[in-house]
């Protein structure tokens, strides 16, 4: 994933082109500060959306509660088809740099650091239950302002297409 600079004009930049056979390899970047998630399918970008934020979108995340969507490297960790927000893609926040910056600012100890770069290094869903937050994820519920708690909200029928083409592991780049 490369860190990209985007401009997007109004809503005629948003689409979705339907690949002709199912992409392979997928990905997705974010741009908190355009309110952008792009969909990649075999490294070509295939859908534009716009997004919601945490209402305190400037900056990383730090700690449960702060309204902060983070930044930095993820992947999806879980698929939620129950949700009340449509459908859920639980990202793996915190991960490892998320912690070791929890750990400095002394809101995690060590032990805490560890379990939380145990599970990052195996792939799996990072603990949700420190003071560094959790359950954050992209999943439906609309755009017309920031409202989240730091997930990324798309349309619901955006996060339709989104959860037909992501699967567990997809790689998420979240950028300011």
């Amino acid at each position: 994933m490369s860190k990209k600079n985007i401009s997007i004009e109004g809503e005629e930049g948003l689409f979705f082109t339907k690949p002709s056979n199912k992409p392979q390899n997928v990905h997705m970047e974010v741009f908190k500060g355009i309110r952008i998630l792009e969909l990649y399918g075999d490294d070509k970008l295939i859908g534009r959306f716009k997004i919601a934020l945490g209402e305190a979108s400037i900056g990383d995340k730090d700690r449960e509660g702060d309204r902060k969507t983070p930044q930095g490297k993820y992947y999806i960790c879980t698929r939620n088809d129950k949700s009340k927000y449509t459908l859920f893609l639980g990202l793996s926040y915190p991960n490892v740099e998320d912690a070791r910056r929890g750990l400095e600012k002394g809101l995690i100890n060590e032990l805490v650091f560890k379990e939380i770069q145990s599970g990052v290094e195996s792939g799996k869903r990072p603990d949700w239950d420190t003071p560094l937050g959790g359950a954050v994820g992209i999943h439906g519920g609309g755009t017309s302002k920031d409202w989240t708690w730091g997930c990324i909200a798309v349309s619901d029928d955006d996060i339709k297409i989104i959860w037909e083409y992501t699967k567990m592991n997809t790689l998420v780049g979240i950028y300011s």
